[in-house]
């Protein structure tokens, strides 16, 4: 191991964390809030869930537009850039009072977000020691991650005790900080030269790239829309107290970090392939028995939240296993690929916060998870496909840092 290897992480690769933590929190803490949100802008909370809607496509589209408009640009201008907006489409959060002006702001946030994300890695990556670039690009998006039993849980707190607005504030105050110390100690990143579109989305015309990222859309559509409206579930269908819907955030958050390791380990021990036909084939078996259970009438308690675990270790289990399967379709453009997988799942969870929104107004808390399911269920039928065997030349180690990155990640 070499002594840059073994050298204690900079502050500035704290700050990307911290920033990509800010983002996750964003994106997740609707789930805890919704039920304010929606009687605040008296709106259901089906209309409230387009919320989620707008901030997971604005990232999802956002991201690879971003990444085109600022390729010239210093990625420390960007990453400064785009928390500054950032802070301040969460900032007038607190003072929206028409719920389509809310809509408009959260697209502005997930653009935003879309911009600094990626951002955050090339930084992270560019500026490693040589042999650090996973470990670093590993701290700096841990954030999305880590924001499901803290920041989520937190924000979700905030506005139980004082407002669903304040939770918007604190979320803009972190990123204005983060965004201050940035600009003062975030190394810069030179732009490159314009990327043709056509050669930055080449993975897209590989079929097995394009499956796996149509199964991570799917299971973005079940398993992220069935967590936008677990807090509604709880606090509305179920009966529970509000306080119990920020220790049922907290369980998943927890269990969620374990299993973002886990799925890695067994992607690492077993193969992509065999890792994500359990993780994904057990995601689908998971929330078929949440949604039985909340069929059959069961309500809030040991055997719910037994069950909302269970989905949680399958559920974040998922993304380090299949972002290893698409790497590996195309070793040479790692991080690409990647981004596409992640595109597909915030597209999916995008999408089906607007299909959970009509089932909960419509057939109640119970056709979540059942149809939920049935898009995993068809996610897995994608990832059944034999991975292309990979020529010595196309390994990550011959791709260079780029790929063995990602794949850590």
């Amino acid at each position: 191991m070499t002594q840059d290897t073994r050298r204690s992480l900079p502050g500035w690769l704290m700050l990307l964390f911290i920033a990509t933590l800010a983002l996750g929190t964003d994106e997740f803490v609707i789930s805890g809030i919704l039920p304010d949100v929606a009687g605040d802008f008296g709106v259901t909370a089906g209309r409230a869930g387009l919320l989620v809607t707008a901030f997971a496509l604005a990232f999802c589209l956002g991201s690879p537009i971003a990444a085109v408009a600022t390729d010239r640009l210093d990625k420390k201008v960007v990453l400064v850039g785009g928390l500054i907006v950032f802070a301040i489409a969460n900032g007038l959060m607190a003072v929206v009072d028409t719920f389509w002006l809310a809509i408009v702001l959260r697209i502005l946030a997930g653009v935003a977000a879309g911009a600094v994300s990626p951002t955050a890695m090339a930084i992270a990556g560019t500026r490693a020691p040589s042999g650090s670039e996973g470990r670093y690009l590993a701290v700096a998006t841990a954030g999305l991650t880590v924001a499901l039993f803290t920041g989520v849980p937190i924000g979700t707190w905030v506005g139980q005790m004082w407002s669903w607005r304040g939770t918007f504030i604190l979320i803009a105050v972190v990123a204005l900080i983060v965004a201050v110390l940035s600009a003062l100690l975030t190394p810069r990143v030179p732009g490159n030269e314009p990327t043709p579109l056509s050669v930055r989305l080449g993975p897209v015309r590989d079929w097995q790239v394009l499956s796996l990222v149509l199964a991570m859309f799917l299971c973005g559509a079940g398993g992220l829309t069935f967590y936008s409206f677990l807090g509604t579930t709880v606090e509305r269908e179920l009966g529970a107290a509000p306080g119990n819907v920020t220790w049922t955030l907290l369980l998943v958050g927890v269990v969620g970090v374990v299993a973002v390791f886990g799925g890695g380990s067994l992607a690492d021990s077993k193969g992509p392939r065999v890792a994500r036909l359990v993780i994904v084939g057990g995601h689908a078996i998971a929330l078929l028995a949440v949604g039985i259970y909340l069929a059959l009438g069961g309500g809030f308690g040991l055997w719910f939240l037994v069950l909302v675990s269970v989905w949680s270790l399958f559920a974040w289990a998922l993304s380090p296993a299949m972002q290893a399967s698409i790497i590996a379709v195309d070793p040479q453009r790692a991080m690409l690929s990647a981004a596409l997988g992640i595109s597909g799942l915030y597209g999916g969870a995008g999408v089906g916060a607007a299909i959970g929104g009509a089932l909960i107004d419509n057939l109640g808390a119970a056709s979540i998870p059942l149809v939920a399911s049935a898009f995993v269920a068809a996610a897995w039928l994608l990832t059944t496909r034999k991975d292309r065997p990979i020529a010595p030349e196309e390994t990550p180690a011959a791709a260079g840092p780029d790929a063995a990155g990602s794949k850590e990640n």
